[in-house]
């Protein structure tokens, strides 16, 4: 839902509400209620709006509140708005980072201005799916090298005579356009526009019998509601995305991370270890992801319940 050149989307990804800061103003929630500093001071949180983002930042959030007492700042960014925040001093955390080779070049290597805080413990896949109907229905269709047997089916009025693959948010770096040129598949990207647009899409493919090929990745709530199956795109190896225009192979699986401002590294204190020591699952991720999309959840009601019934889990993340 949400991703660097190695990989979506995400992603994925993803969103019930699309941020536009990089258009214009952050949106600016303070999750404490109030913006006057506590005694250990504000942590700014960049929030890119997707379930699984939202739901690691909102336990991270929570414990940072009541186990620690600091302040925290959430502002809804766009990613590459969200790494601009670290030069600027608007942001001191990115909590979910979807590989992003280029900003850690530009941001890390280069500008010094951040630094990497370990893994979220979240694999990061993104590919492209289908309802399972058609897998159903036509079981060969989950190799792409029949893709283009299926064009006609995928066809729409914004793909024209071309068949359809339905992106989200344009945000996400992709590597949609070159996958269709150096596989020769009769496809059109169209975007939808947001994470959101995707999941109606699909929720409504497997529902009415609709077809659907569209991009989206795991983890994500969706796939414990809706039957979907992953197309088989050429495996992907080393470096075989290392050209962009060149790409002919499936994302990498990604191990999630942490970014954070190198100030906030150098001065965060306890604030800085437990981001660092964060760390949980898929499956708690979607857990909490399910609570806030579903469930009419506050991402800090949803992060409680969490908290409160695994505090096995996080107790290591705290620091004495």
């Amino acid at each position: 839902m949400r991703i660097g050149r190695k990989v979506r989307l995400l992603a994925g990804v993803l969103t019930l509400g699309l941020a536009v800061a990089g258009c214009g103003g952050a949106k600016v929630e303070t999750a404490t209620g109030s913006a006057q500093p506590s005694a250990r001071g504000i942590v700014k949180i960049a929030i890119n709006k997707w379930a699984g983002y939202e739901a690691s930042a909102g336990v991270i959030t929570y414990l940072l509140k009541k186990e620690l007492g600091y302040n925290v700042e959430t502002k809804e960014l766009a990613e590459q708005v969200s790494w601009e925040g670290f030069e600027k001093g608007d942001v001191d955390v990115i909590v979910e980072n979807w590989g992003h080779e280029d900003l850690k070049k530009t941001f890390i290597e280069e500008k010094k201005v951040a630094v990497e805080a370990g893994s979220t413990g979240n694999k990061g896949v993104i590919g492209w799916y289908v309802p399972k109907w058609m897998v159903d229905k036509y079981p060969d269709i989950t190799d792409y090298k029949n893709l283009n047997k299926y064009a006609e089916l995928f066809k729409t009025s914004e793909s024209g005579d071309k068949g359809q693959i339905l992106f989200g948010d344009p945000s996400y770096v992709s590597n949609e356009e070159a996958l269709i040129k150096n596989l020769k598949l009769d496809y059109k990207v169209v975007v939808g526009g947001s994470e959101a647009a995707l999941i109606e899409s699909a929720t409504q493919a497997q529902q009415q019998k609709k077809p659907l090929l569209f991009y989206f990745w795991d983890p994500h709530w969706l796939f414990s509601r809706v039957e979907l199956a992953r197309v088989n795109l050429p495996p992907y190896t080393k470096d075989c995305d290392a050209d962009p225009k060149k790409v002919a192979c499936d994302y990498a699986e990604l191990d999630l991370d942490k970014i954070v401002s190198k100030k906030f590294a150098d001065t965060g204190g306890k604030a800085y270890e437990l981001v660092k020591n964060f760390s949980w699952t898929n499956e708690a991720q979607n857990s909490v992801a399910n609570d806030i999309t579903n469930n009419g959840m506050s991402p800090e009601d949803a992060a409680k319940k969490w908290v409160e019934a695994n505090p096995t889990v996080w107790a290591s993340w705290i620091p004495k």
